[in-house]
């Protein structure tokens, strides 16, 4: 009996390792602050009275942000034109502060443009001692910013200059199509200024 249930077992080992198949693809990143580097956001909008001068955006359901996790905002300042004659965006980490002329009064007005956020959500708004209502068109409309979320170990271990976006991005390997574009939306039953 003994030789027939070994004969058996035999048969029944060597039928399920003949059916391995081909490998499939690779399964996502886990969340040990190693193999997870870090999503990247962009978002756009009008600074406006009436989103009381915020931006709000709040985060895929398909990533998970935690209380730990570095959350940075970085605000599309400008473009130079490199040695090439090609266009590179210049993007700086909020907060940024301008300081604007008053041409009524004569004196010098603030504006900056900061940000806060939580595990769930990323606001950007404008604070400063300037009427928002006289901000011109490049001061307030089609603002792009880029959200950038990473586990605080990477940052750690990395030892990141996050002021370097440029620099950042390479240590992430993220390259411009994997950054993902997301509109911003109203809050739903959060206060519209957390200020």
């Amino acid at each position: 009996m003994k030789t027939i249930t070994g004969i058996f077992l035999m048969f029944a080992l060597a039928f399920l390792t003949s059916c391995i198949g081909e490998e499939g693809p690779p399964g996502p990143p886990g969340e040990d602050g190693e193999s997870f580097l870090g999503s990247v956001f962009e978002i756009e909008g009008d600074f406006t009275s009436q989103n009381d001068y915020s931006l709000y955006f709040e985060f895929p359901s398909s990533i998970t942000v935690y209380e730990s996790d570095v959350v940075l905002v970085y605000i599309l300042w400008e473009q130079a034109e490199d040695n090439n004659g090609e266009w590179l965006d210049v993007w700086r980490l909020l907060p940024q502060t301008v300081v604007l002329y008053d041409d009524n009064t004569g004196n010098n007005e603030v504006l900056q443009y900061n940000y806060d956020h939580t595990f769930a959500d990323v606001q950007v708004f404008l604070e400063g001692t300037i009427d928002f209502n006289t901000l011109l068109p490049a001061e307030a409309q089609d603002q792009i910013f880029r959200i950038v979320v990473l586990p605080a170990d990477f940052v750690a271990q990395k030892n990141l200059d996050v002021s370097d976006y440029n620099m950042m991005m390479k240590s992430l390997e993220v390259k411009p199509e994997m950054i993902q574009k997301l509109e911003t939306v109203k809050p739903v039953n959060a206060p519209v200024n957390r200020q």
